[in-house]
C-alpha cells in the first residue's frame, strides 16, 4: 500500500512538468518599470519572442482620498524585438498621484498588463 502512495505524488509532479514545458512560451511580453517625465509616460518592455507590432495603451485613473476616477487613454503603436525596449507614450498629466493601467496589445489579444502607481 505504501508503493500506491508514492506513486500519486511521482505522477502529479510528472504532470506538473509536463503542464510548465508546453506553457513555457506562454508569457513573452512583460512591463516593467513605469514612470512619469518630460510630459510623457515612459515604461520598459522585455519582449522573448518573434519581432512583434503591438500597442501600448495606458489608461489613467487620478486617486483622489478615498477614490479614483477615469482621467484619460494614452497609446502608441511599438516595434518590439527580443530584449528590453524603452516606450515613450506622450501625453500631459498634471501634479497629482495616478493609478495606470498598462497593457500591451497585438492581433485583437492582451499580451500582458500590469498596474502601476505613480505621483506627477
Amino acid at each position: 500500500m505504501s508503493g500506491q502512495l508514492h506513486c500519486a505524488p511521482a505522477g502529479l509532479f510528472a504532470l506538473l512538468v509536463i503542464s510548465l514545458s508546453l506553457c513555457s512560451g506562454c508569457v513573452s511580453t512583460t512591463v516593467g518599470n513605469t514612470w512619469y517625465e518630460n510630459q510623457s509616460v515612459r515604461t520598459t518592455i522585455s519582449h522573448t519572442g518573434e519581432p512583434a507590432d503591438l500597442t501600448v495603451q495606458v489608461t489613467v485613473h487620478r486617486l483622489g482620498n478615498l477614490d479614483q476616477e477615469f482621467y484619460t487613454v494614452f497609446s502608441t503603436p511599438v516595434s518590439l524585438s527580443q530584449g528590453e525596449t524603452l516606450v515613450t507614450i506622450p501625453g500631459e498629466l498634471p501634479p497629482g498621484s495616478y493609478k495606470l493601467f498598462v497593457y500591451v496589445l497585438g492581433d485583437n489579444d492582451r499580451k500582458t498588463a500590469v498596474i502601476r502607481d505613480i505621483t506627477v
